[in-house]
């Protein structure tokens, strides 16, 4: 079993419920995928919401944990306000519960990184598959999207913020190939859920103009994804090994 160092994390963060609150500081330039405020923009706070896991039909895929919500921009923003946070923000959803949350922090001199990630693969695909399948993806409630936030001190230049996004790709694909972790069809090798989610925060440190896997930056992206990816994993099979001996319980219960 993997286990993540354990440092210090420079960034501010909590857990309030079911929101991982991470709390930038200021404004800073966030690039992501996510449902609320995607894309390149400023923002103060990156959200990570929990939802309630439901299978993935074919009219949900691709939405993920967003399909439990007509609107997950506007349902996030209505979380936001509810949690009394009035300056801008990026939100994600999750159905991995915050509990097996992942903090990583990879550092080199005067160049920092540190990431916050939720790991569940009942929705993994293999890139290429089909994108409509005939069947549900998963009859259980699993949790199945994994998201990366992902915060560094180095100022970076655009192409440096999708190089990032790049990295963590590559590292996360990694970690999924090396634990074995088949696509829902059953093909081997999944490189990522139908679902995933990243964000790039970038800072007001060292400028950085590229963050391929030459540099450092790309060093301590690639080092810092693959560990938590890992954890991410290894948590995710210990709360599948704690849900089918509660199933177990519960259905000898009813006999």
């Amino acid at each position: 079993m993997r286990k993540v160092r354990r440092q210090a994390m420079q960034t501010s963060f909590r857990v309030r419920g079911n929101t991982l609150i991470v709390d930038l500081g200021s404004r800073r330039s966030v690039l992501s995928s996510a449902p609320r405020a995607g894309g390149i923009t400023r923002a103060r706070y990156i959200l990570n919401h929990q939802v309630a896991a439901k299978p993935i039909d074919i009219d949900d895929r691709g939405a993920g944990a967003n399909a439990r919500c007509a609107d997950p921009a506007r349902t996030l923003s209505k979380l936001a306000t509810s949690l009394g946070i009035c300056d801008k923000f990026v939100g994600l959803m999750t159905a991995v519960s915050l509990a097996d949350l992942v903090t990583v922090r990879e550092a080199n001199e005067n160049i920092w990184v540190e990431g916050f990630v939720t790991v569940g693969t009942s929705n993994a695909v293999r890139a290429g598959e089909a994108a409509t399948p005939k069947q549900r993806a998963n009859s259980e409630t699993h949790p199945g999207t994994i998201n990366l936030i992902l915060v560094t001190n180095a100022r970076l230049s655009a192409s440096a913020m999708v190089g990032v996004v790049q990295v963590a790709t590559e590292a996360k694909t990694a970690a999924l190939l090396r634990a074995k972790i088949k696509s829902w069809t059953g093909r081997s090798g999944a490189t990522g859920t139908g679902t995933d989610a990243v964000v790039v925060v970038s800072g007001d440190g060292p400028p950085q103009r590229y963050s391929g896997t030459h540099t450092i930056l790309g060093e301590l992206v690639g080092r810092a994804i693959e560990t938590a990816v890992a954890e991410g994993l290894d948590r995710y099979a210990r709360w599948q090994v704690r849900r089918a001996v509660s199933r177990r319980i519960k259905n000898s219960h009813d006999v």
